[in-house]
């Protein structure tokens, strides 16, 4: 029986074939930001998570919900989207690793700067994508007895119906967090929510001159799943691995694939199956 955590493991030897499996979404320098928005709602919470800024095919930055969000509360209009290009709300620092890299070095990075991206180089001479809804592949291979009802309890931020979206994306700033629940409930809005009403229905804020005083009930909310059991780790990270957004209520308790990551730098977990 091996004695050694799996976070001192390579990334090679965890993932395989599968460690450049989602190769990275990209988008030149130059682009307008409306653009980067419109893709960011289809990655946001999948296996890529975030856009990558190139320039003569050179990764220089990444493109997530909190650099869309955060200058849009500063400036809450349409000039955001098409007069500002993508390096200008773009974050410059991203993790590159190789497959030689251990787990632990990447988690310990995200947990850094609270970003779960990173860039990896693969076979094509290009660049694959890691995010916490990757890690969840180390998660259903562990072999622990670890359950959800130990993982670190986190308290359940939430928003009341009468909030309007500048409370949500405010709370959401202050307290670092990608999704809100509507109390008393298992509905939930997050940054890719909020992304998708602007750039589908409000047309990048161009059909709309007051998007921080709209009523959350103007939002299409979702739903998280409830399960009752205490599950195993192996459990709940196939349950998240097979959702679209990943995202499970237990008892008191919110589980996403942060979790998984945070646990997977447990020095009890030695065993995985390969």
């Amino acid at each position: 029986m091996s004695t050694i955590p799996i976070s001192d493991l390579s990334l090679e030897s965890l993932f395989g074939d599968s460690l450049t499996a989602s190769l990275c979404v990209n988008i030149e320098k130059g682009t307008k930001t409306w653009v980067a928005t419109g893709m960011l709602v289809q990655q946001l919470e999948s296996f890529t998570d975030s856009v990558v800024v190139r320039e003569n095919d050179k990764p220089i930055g990444i493109v997530g919900g909190k650099d869309i969000i955060v200058p849009l509360v500063d400036n809450p209009n349409s000039s955001l989207f098409y007069d500002t290009k993508v390096e200008d709300v773009m974050e410059k620092r991203f993790l590159t690793v190789t497959e030689k890299s251990k787990l632990k070095e990447l988690i310990s990075y995200w947990k850094q700067t609270r970003r779960a991206f990173a860039a990896v180089p693969n076979e094509f001479s290009d660049y694959s994508s890691l995010s916490a809804k990757k890690m969840l592949e180390v998660g259903m291979k562990v072999k622990t007895e670890i359950s959800i009802s130990q993982l670190p309890k986190k308290k359940i931020i939430t928003f009341d119906e009468k909030d309007t979206i500048g409370d949500v994306l405010n709370s959401m700033l202050k307290i670092n967090s990608r999704r809100l629940f509507l109390a008393d409930s298992n509905k939930f809005i997050n940054d890719r929510i909020i992304l998708q009403k602007i750039t589908d229905e409000l047309k990048c804020l161009k059909e709309t001159e007051d998007f921080m005083d709209l009523p959350t009930s103007e939002f299409n909310l979702e739903e998280a799943k409830s399960i009752t059991n205490d599950l195993i780790i192996q459990e709940i990270s196939e349950i998240m691995y097979k959702m679209e957004h990943p995202s499970v209520l237990f008892q008191d308790q919110i589980i996403t694939p942060w979790d998984i990551c945070l646990i997977l730098l447990s020095d009890n977990i030695t065993e995985y199956e390969n």
